[in-house]
């Protein structure tokens, strides 16, 4: 059975700073009932937990005279149903009868109550192997450990996917790339020359598959945040983050995506289906609130291509003019340009010009500009409004333009470190050394770490994203996630050239279980010690190995 870790430490001596104060020591006891479990030391101690049923080891440092034993207490949960091998708790489509209809709302986060919340742990699929290792994981998985045959079936004429075997293969295919991903983002790559410069880094995928654009970017330097929600396309996501790619669950529908704005460089809809220019142009309202100045929409599908492709989209010629006619419309009234456009994909260009948000104020404009009791970077719950958020003028340097080209603006503090408490260059530069240092001294705890045995990673409480800034030349990627309600340094990430998104802990991560290899916290117990946890899910979503470090 696998078994809930939870350690005390006893009285720990340090030869640089003497007895741990009594008050940290409080505060660490605090912190250990959260549900993971972690283990954490001071600075120089060393704890790898090795899997979940096994006892974690404490490795005094060679510098340090006393070490006292950890008092290890267990605890035992039950064993979930087979039901449950792809619970996600918060998308659970058992309860979405109890949600509107209205704009897809039921497919939103909608957390079970407190009296509701498992208490037991989520089996693997009957047949489950370890997941085939990076880079062979882009093109095939395991059939066992995603065992859903419909997407197969519905979705074989467009060569998503096949199955072969034991294995389910990705040929690359997509409804408007039918010669191939590759060629799709060649012919992109034409339409847009920054995705080849280090120009464009930074990219979200709505409505995504199973995440072949984003899988294809990541040889061309370009880090995709791939983005389905949990619908009738079994396990899109979980078939993503199985092949080793970046994906979350998500919708636009009634709610803000949970990322920062002007953070982006790039956004990409083939054929998503989503219906752009209705109720005010919402949801592209909301893309535009997450790309920054002179970031990129591209579409691909309808009604891009309206005049030889319309017979195939059960409609008219007229029909799917208009449409093309009022999209173009609402994206030139928000500020955005058509950038290029050749066959089926259309690219535009939102613009770093502020005279035109400065129209915006003006009255019977549609849509207007958003007042400023609307914070722009509010994204955890925040409803969407038909307003445009229009980029900070107080800040010069966040455009396309203006942002050091991959990978230069890796260790380059940016702009925005003068909106956080607290922030400079020089607070900037000190977390990036350390982290530098922490993560050599993490592979010599796990050794595992920088090979091809661990690829999808998650920093659970991020500052800067310094930890995956560390790790940036290793066969792995990082999602990084700052709490939904501390200190917002995302924006930071976005700025670096990594990815991440807003979360808190209280609840179930937008993932399917067992996506991750790899789950690191740094200070995560101090901070959120002020709360109390019920046992939660996220040893479900990850495989089992877990760095903690005390530094607090």
């Amino acid at each position: 059975m696998t078994k809930h870790k939870e350690g005390k430490p006893g009285s720990l001596q340090d030869k640089r700073s003497g007895v741990l104060p009594t008050t940290v020591l409080l505060v660490a006891l605090c912190g250990l009932s959260f549900y993971l479990g972690g283990i954490f030391c001071a600075e120089k101690n060393k704890f790898e937990v090795k899997n979940v049923v096994d006892i974690a080891k404490a490795v005094p440092s060679p510098k340090e005279s006393t070490v006292a034993s950890l008092q290890m207490k267990f605890a035992t949960f039950p064993e979930c149903s087979l039901d449950y091998q792809d619970y996600t708790p918060c998308t659970d489509p058992k309860r979405w009868k109890k949600y509107g209809m209205h704009r897809l709302a039921f497919m939103e986060r909608h957390c079970p109550p407190v009296f509701e919340r498992k208490e037991c742990l989520v089996p693997p699929p009957e047949g489950y192997k370890l997941p085939i290792r990076w880079p062979k994981s882009r093109d095939e998985c395991w059939y066992r450990n995603v065992p859903y045959d419909w997407i197969n079936k519905v979705k074989s004429n467009q060569h998503w996917l096949t199955k072969k075997g034991e294995k389910f293969l990705f040929p690359g295919g997509g409804t408007m790339f039918p010669q191939g991903v590759s060629a799709y983002v060649n012919l992109m790559q034409d339409l847009i020359p920054g995705m080849k410069d280090g120009t464009v880094r930074t990219a979200i995928d709505t409505g995504c598959g199973v995440a072949s654009w984003g899988g294809d970017l990541l040889d061309r330097g370009i880090l995709t945040v791939s983005l389905a929600p949990r619908d009738n396309h079994e396990a899109q996501v979980q078939f993503a983050l199985e092949r080793g790619i970046p994906a979350i669950l998500g919708i636009i529908s009634t709610q803000r995506l949970p990322f920062p704005s002007n953070s982006f460089d790039m956004a990409h809809c083939s054929r998503c289906l989503i219906p752009w220019t209705e109720f005010g142009g919402l949801y592209l309202l909301e893309i535009n609130r997450i790309l920054r100045p002179g970031g990129f929409w591209v579409l691909s599908g309808p009604p891009v291509n309206y005049q030889n492709r319309w017979r195939g989209w059960n409609t008219t010629v007229e029909e799917q003019k208009s449409d093309y006619d009022g999209l173009q419309k609402l994206l030139t009234s928000m500020c955005f340009k058509l950038y290029n456009k050749k066959d089926d994909i259309a690219v535009w260009q939102k613009t770093s010009n502020g005279s035109c948000y400065s129209r915006l104020a003006k009255p019977d404009t549609y849509p207007p500009k958003c007042d400023d009791s609307m914070e722009p970077d509010s994204a955890w719950y925040t409803p969407l409004r038909p307003c445009v958020v229009v980029p900070n003028p107080k800040l010069k340097k966040i455009g396309l333009k203006s942002v050091p080209k991959w990978p230069e603006r890796l260790h380059i503090a940016p702009e925005r470190m003068s909106e956080i408490h607290g922030g400079s260059a020089s607070a900037f530069k000190h977390d990036d050394s350390k982290w530098n240092v922490r993560a050599k001294h993490y592979k010599k705890v796990l050794p595992a770490l920088g090979t091809d045995k661990i690829r999808n990673v998650m920093d659970m409480n991020t500052v800067y994203g310094s930890f995956a800034a560390a790790l940036i030349d290793d066969p792995l990627w990082v999602m990084n996630v700052i709490s939904s309600y501390g200190a917002n340094t995302l924006a930071i990430v976005y700025d670096r050239g990594l990815i991440g998104t807003y979360h808190d802990w209280c609840e179930a991560f937008s993932t399917y279980p067992r996506t991750y290899d790899l789950l690191h916290l740094d200070g995560l117990f101090t901070a959120e010690s002020h709360r109390y946890y019920r046992p939660s899910s996220i040893s479900n979503f990850s495989s089992p190995m877990a760095i903690s470090w005390r530094t607090d």
